[in-house]
């Protein structure tokens, strides 16, 4: 079920999403920051704001840091594919930032303008490949539910590895959590980061 930025609706209970804070509940460090503009200045993505903003606390930045990175850049599932992942499940959580900074991750991996704001829409409305449709349905069951559905489980199995689903469930419940933390501490978007995806002109 794909929860639309117009009308969302929490899955299980039938929840009103919450508007997103417009300006930061939680101040970035400025030190903090100062240390990420140096450390980010080569990166594909801008993630200074977040990079400051988690540096109130060691142990939640330090966790939180070294997990994202090491499924973004020790994974072993396809790049494209996770992006995916992370895309969905940052729509459906409608964090803007977390969709920016993975719009800029996606493009650089080989995912189209076109394709992520496709992203934003119900699987049946893009000619996705199944193993595609598999993973967007995955993240969508976890979203809703914190459970992929056995229907799911059975289209996962017949496209990827054991290895490789455990990898991108991983992938979309991270970004789950750093969704949360972003919408809810009221990260701003960095510089240069994009917003909600256009859609394509015909």
């Amino acid at each position: 079920m794909l929860i639309l930025q117009e009308n969302c609706k929490r899955c299980a209970n039938n929840w009103s999403m919450s508007s997103r804070p417009s300006t930061p509940r939680v101040e970035p460090l400025p030190i903090a920051l100062e240390e990420a503009k140096e450390a980010m200045k080569d990166s594909v993505a801008n993630a200074i704001n977040v990079t400051a903003t988690l540096a109130h606390n060691e142990l939640v930045s330090t966790g939180v840091g070294r997990f994202s990175r090491q499924l973004l850049f020790k994974g072993s599932v396809d790049p494209r594919l996770r992006e995916i992942v992370i895309l969905r499940m940052g729509w459906n959580c409608q964090s803007v930032y977390e969709f920016g900074q993975h719009t800029l991750f996606g493009l650089d991996v080989g995912l189209t303008e076109s394709e992520i704001y496709w992203l934003t829409r119900p699987a049946s409305h893009f000619l996705w490949e199944q193993d595609e449709v598999a993973l967007l349905e995955m993240v969508d069951d976890l979203y809703g539910d914190d459970c992929v559905s056995d229907a799911t489980w059975e289209q996962l199995n017949s496209h990827f590895s054991v290895s490789d689903i455990l990898e991108f469930m991983a992938s979309a419940l991270q970004y789950r959590l750093v969704s949360g933390l972003l919408n809810s501490c009221g990260v701003q978007r960095d510089e240069g980061v994009p917003g909600w995806p256009a859609a394509p002109r015909n």
